[in-house]
């Protein structure tokens, strides 16, 4: 990544740490997740869920996933 995917130390850590391919990967599903759970970023909560799932993501484990979801082929 040529500019850290977020503000702070967070952020700083995601470029050092993660590729520009895995960044896309997660941003992807993290649009699924928002929308299949229809979360509320406005709420703190959410976005504080959110950001446990992208830790568990970039760490390798088992992440939420949105139930019926299915990709086009």
């Amino acid at each position: 990544m040529l500019v850290p995917p977020m503000p702070g130390p967070k952020g700083a850590e995601l470029m050092d740490t993660v590729s520009q391919e895995a960044w896309e990967a997660w941003k992807s599903h993290q649009t699924t997740l928002i929308n299949e759970k229809h979360l509320d970023l406005s709420d703190a909560k959410d976005r504080s869920w959110l950001l446990e799932q992208m830790d568990k993501y970039f760490n390798n484990e088992e992440v939420e996933q949105a139930s019926g979801f299915r990709a086009l082929d």
